[in-house]
């Protein structure tokens, strides 16, 4: 049986442990996901769900717990080395976009790329393949100030997909965009998810959470319910 993308094993993430105020962000979650699903992480502010979304990112450590992505056992290696499983296996799309004021939406997409040491001619390629994907032939030369929300969404997303990662993590993507656009957005992570990317939805939105074939519930620091199973879980 082929290992799953990601595999987390009964991780904590525990703050203040001991004292007091310990919060348990994160309370003996496990969970996998095979390659090419596409699921929603679902839960209120607070929940844990964001916390969740940063072990699976490798964007932060569990305090207890393993976690092993595309096979490898991720959860207790230095900041570089997350930063190069990061730059290799994943692709992000925040709420607020994130883009450079300062930079073209061309050079918004190529600044990841350049961090992986791609050169010069190829980074250009694939800057201006990503956006073209997301629809912004016209707009490679605009800054994120002459472009709309839902623009600077897009160019997000190319910039997310420039690499062609095999996991996409897409924070609350829609959260600043009028429904028609937000639409827009999802529809493209649609059609990155049939040709076999990993989609993360991360979303307080149960109707949002819909699009997903799968919906964790996330509660207290727990994944209380799996919605592709149709039945609660023990996490």
């Amino acid at each position: 049986m082929a290992e799953p993308l990601i595999d987390l094993r009964h991780v904590f993430k525990i703050y203040n442990e001991g004292e007091e105020n310990e919060v348990r962000a994160l309370d003996g979650v496990s969970l996998r996901v095979e390659r090419g699903e596409y699921a929603a992480i679902v839960g209120a502010s607070g929940s844990g769900k964001s916390t969740l979304m940063n072990i699976l990112g490798c964007l932060d450590q569990p305090t207890y717990g393993d976690y092993l992505l595309d096979g490898a056992r991720v959860s207790a290696l230095a900041d570089r080395k997350l930063a190069r499983i990061r730059s290799r296996h994943i692709g992000f799309i925040f709420q607020g976009f994130n883009l450079l004021a300062g930079l073209t939406a061309m050079e918004n997409v190529e600044l990841p790329l350049v961090y992986q040491g791609v050169r010069f001619d190829r980074r250009r390629d694939m800057a201006e393949e990503a956006l073209a994907r997301v629809g912004l032939e016209s707009r490679m030369k605009h800054k994120p100030a002459q472009m709309s929300g839902g623009q600077q969404q897009r160019v997000a997303i190319a910039r997310a997909i420039a690499a062609k990662p095999p996991i996409i993590m897409a924070d609350e993507p829609t959260g600043n965009l009028d429904s028609q656009t937000g639409a827009h957005v999802i529809e493209i992570l649609g059609a990155l998810n049939r040709e076999g990317a990993t989609i993360l939805l991360i979303t307080h939105d149960d109707g949002l959470a819909q699009v997903a074939r799968r919906r964790l519930r996330v509660v207290d620091g727990r994944v209380v319910r799996d919605e592709a199973e149709g039945e609660a879980v023990k996490s």
